[in-house]
């Protein structure tokens, strides 16, 4: 414990330090726009932009129109956004380490970046300018401070997780890129050079904290609590209780991964086990006619969250316990529920546990039979990303085949709708996407709805709307202080009914054992990550207890703090 505190204060208390950063910012800028502003190199600053705009020509002009463009606000937000998730998704191990760094130094530059801009006044050189100019002060260059807290992190990270001939090329590469955002907006009449030096200055400083709190000091070899890394011993096989059925979606678990993990169940003592293969028509296989003939003493998934689904869906009621060895795209349920992302170690941890209640949640809609779901269901942007992704890019590239699908329809609109919390009065709102979970932790870790439990009784409700860039800079950065520190969820209650707006509004929460939604048009809908057809109804109710999960802990049991678990985020290839 001690270690643990220790660890999440070190990681904490150098980001104190953007504060000072800010002050020394905007003291240099009073510096450039007052007592030093008559004398030289400032004196000729002015001289610098004319010579710039009176040599334009049309090459240049273009090839500078694509630098700025790089570090403009949308960019920068998309790439940001895209390069976090990809950290987060493609290793096999996620680079929590490395998505918050880069996340919280964008976010801070341009918080510092505003604090300056509104203390320093200065106007832009007064030559014509070449792209829009925006209501802040000439200094610092925001552009320019936010490409290097972008491109120099990545930079960072490339220097520090690649390796191989292209390594320093590609960090070269991307270092280069913040002194051309430099140059490009001085030629288009945007900035002088003190501009673009205080950009540069508070861009690198912003760097050199978030960097000396989140990624110095982190041992990659060791373990959260300090021990190397070894081989888990095997647990000694439990006796066989009975017989064994192993759903098997024949494209996710292989047979070399089918061989490991019928090597488990002999070590647990279930020495002749009876497998059904899915398929798209029956995705959980001919486990319901096979139920008619024997009781199971367990139930093995091997599949996706779509699989387990389909499972649940049959043994919820039954009181038969089910072990998960997840072999799909996101494993949701899994992670949630603590288990190793490897078949074999998560199906071996699971039989040397316990059998425990978790809840499933059961929705309906039009055109949509009722049905469970353990994970989550929505309607908006999340389905429309999970419709519109790429069955061959998901074979081949995993999550990030959503990523891709998702920025398809970062601009499509909001949709207006009414939520009804237990019965209570109907709410109306606008939102970009309606998630009901059961459980709340995305890829990554990313608490996306941070209240959720899997055996808590309740639903978790989150409706997202980030208004314009400044929308989504909140709720990313709401989203990731959640992920740097887990804080206590907020309790759930009769406040919850009315809801819980965070992020300045980006985010609202609701708790409830049954929320209807219904919305003003038809919008994507998905459940566990599988689309399940346009509508404009979803009410979704708790059964709790309903389903018996073999796990190696209790579900939500504490496990050690992120701050902690930061050293575990290997690097690793993409899978």
């Amino acid at each position: 414990m001690k270690r643990s505190c220790g660890s999440s204060a070190r990681g904490v208390g150098p980001l104190l330090l953007l504060p000072v950063q800010a002050a020394l910012m905007v003291g240099l800028g009073r510096l450039v726009t007052g007592p030093a502003a008559g004398h030289w190199p400032l004196s000729a600053e002015a001289s610098v932009g004319r010579d710039l705009a009176e040599g334009r020509d049309p090459v240049t002009s273009a090839v500078t129109a694509l630098f700025s463009g790089l570090a403009g606000t949308q960019a920068v937000i998309g790439v940001t956004l895209v390069c976090v998730v990809a950290l987060l998704v493609l290793p096999r191990v996620a680079l929590r380490g490395e998505a918050l760094f880069l996340g919280v130094s964008v976010a801070a530059q341009s918080a510092v970046f505003v604090v300056v801009t509104a203390l320093v006044d200065r106007p832009r050189p007064a030559v014509p300018h070449e792209d829009a100019a925006p209501p802040t002060s000439s200094f610092p260059s925001g552009h320019v401070g936010a490409s290097l807290a972008l491109y120099g992190g990545l930079a960072v990270i490339a220097a520090l997780r690649t390796r191989g001939p292209w390594r320093h090329a590609v960090t070269g590469a991307l270092l280069l890129i913040p002194p051309a955002v430099g140059l490009s907006r001085m030629y288009r009449g945007m900035h002088y050079p003190s501009d673009v030096a205080g950009g540069l200055l508070n861009g690198a400083l912003t760097l050199l904290i978030t960097g000396f709190a989140l990624l110095y000091g982190r041992r990659p070899d060791a373990e959260p609590d300090g021990t190397e890394r070894s081989d888990r011993e095997v647990p000694a096989p439990r006796a066989a209780g009975g017989p064994v059925l192993v759903v098997r979606h024949p494209h996710a678990c292989p047979d070399e991964l089918a061989d490991r993990l019928a090597a488990v169940l002999r070590e647990h003592g279930h020495r002749d086990p009876r497998w059904i293969l899915t398929s798209a028509e029956l995705p959980c296989g001919t486990l319901a006619q096979e139920l008619r003939t024997v009781r199971p003493a367990l139930v093995v998934v091997c599949g996706g969250d779509g699989t387990l689904r389909a499972c649940a869906e049959i043994l919820a009621g039954t009181r038969i316990p089910l072990a998960v060895a997840p072999c799909g795209t996101g494993n949701l349920l899994a992670r949630n529920l603590g288990l190793p992302m490897d078949p074999a170690a998560a199906l071996a941890e699971s039989l040397s546990g316990e059998s425990f209640a978790i809840d499933v949640g059961r929705v309906r809609g039009d055109g949509l039979e009722p049905t469970r779901f353990t994970v989550m269901a929505g309607a908006g942007f999340d389905a429309a990303m999970v419709r519109d992704a790429s069955p061959r890019l998901k074979s081949r590239m995993g999550w990030a085949a959503y990523v891709l699908s998702a920025l398809r329809h970062l601009r499509d609109p909001g949709v207006r709708l009414t939520v009804r919390v237990d019965g209570g009065r109907r709410l109306r709102r606008r939102a970009r996407m309606v998630v009901i979970g059961n459980v709340g932790t995305l890829q990554g870790g990313l608490p996306l709805l941070p209240a959720a439990r899997p055996d808590s009784g309740r639903l978790e409700v989150v409706l997202f709307d980030p208004r314009g860039p400044a929308g989504w800079l909140t709720a990313a950065g709401y989203l990731a202080a959640r992920l740097l520190r887990r804080r206590p969820p907020a309790a759930a209650g009769p406040a919850a009914r009315d809801g819980r707006s965070e992020a300045g509004g980006a985010l609202e929460y609701f708790s409830a054992t049954r929320i209807d939604v219904r919305c003003a048009v038809p919008q994507p809908r998905e459940l566990d990550g599988d689309a399940v057809g346009d509508g404009v109804r979803l009410t979704a109710e708790i059964e709790p207890g309903a389903l018996r999960v073999y796990l190696p802990r209790a579900p939500g049991a504490p496990q050690a703090p992120l701050a902690d678990q930061l050293p575990a985020a290997l690097p690793g290839t993409p899978s």
